[in-house]
């Protein structure tokens, strides 16, 4: 590599961070290339050439947030066994993000998207690399249990996202309210624990009972 390309690299790196930064302490409205490049200590018209425009900027800023927190959390993800330890991970991974500034990100990258085009498909795609975390853990202690026959892993683990990113924005607004949904949550998870450990008469039973209203249904 090149001293010019590991120089453009690190200018890139530091422009995307930047991004971050100025999200999470100014907000989506007095995010500009000037604050950006302010916040990341180079030149404003290096943000047009290696972004092209502030948006895509913040398009891929999302993007590099997203990839670089889930990733410090996937060897966490693997170790998982249970919808209840999943939760409980979830609820951990949401007071770690609370703690370092990421929910108020995440908040006006969603604020953000409504009037910055790009922000909204980026917004998206990090999303979807934590319901692709979520949806290989559920696939994996969902299977061989009274729930694995009849649950979507694929929706399952969106329902669960988006209870998450719900509970982190209403949390702004009513902190009491969210730890009220969280603790829900993992009472949730260790019901179905607990209906895990049944017996093979009961779980044949839980089964039946399952076809029976998805039949219905």
């Amino acid at each position: 590599m090149s001293p010019e390309t590991a120089k453009s690299l690190e200018t890139k790196t530091k422009l995307l961070e930047g991004a971050l930064r100025t999200l999470t302490e100014q907000g989506i409205a007095k995010t500009s290339a000037r604050t950006v490049a302010a916040t990341a200590g180079v030149n404003q018209a290096l943000v047009f050439y290696h972004f092209g425009s502030v948006d895509e900027l913040l398009a891929a800023a999302c993007r590099y947030g997203a990839e670089r927190t889930v990733a410090r959390y996937r060897a966490r993800f693997d170790t998982v066994t249970s919808l209840s330890e999943l939760l409980a991970l979830g609820r951990e991974i949401h007071e770690q993000e609370r703690t370092g500034g990421h929910v108020m990100l995440l908040g006006q990258l969603l604020a953000g998207a409504q009037t910055h085009e790009a922000l909204g498909p980026a917004t998206a795609a990090g999303l979807d690399l934590w319901i692709a975390e979520i949806q290989q853990v559920l696939d994996r202690v969902l299977t061989g249990t009274p729930f694995g026959e009849f649950t979507d892993p694929a929706g399952l683990a969106r329902a669960i996202a988006a209870s998450f990113v719900g509970i982190e924005l209403y949390e702004g607004v009513d902190g009491a309210g969210a730890t009220a949904a969280l603790d829900a949550l993992a009472q949730l998870g260790l019901l179905v624990s607990a209906l895990e450990e049944l017996g093979p008469v009961a779980q044949r039973a839980v089964r039946q009972y399952l076809r029976r209203a998805t039949a219905k249904g």
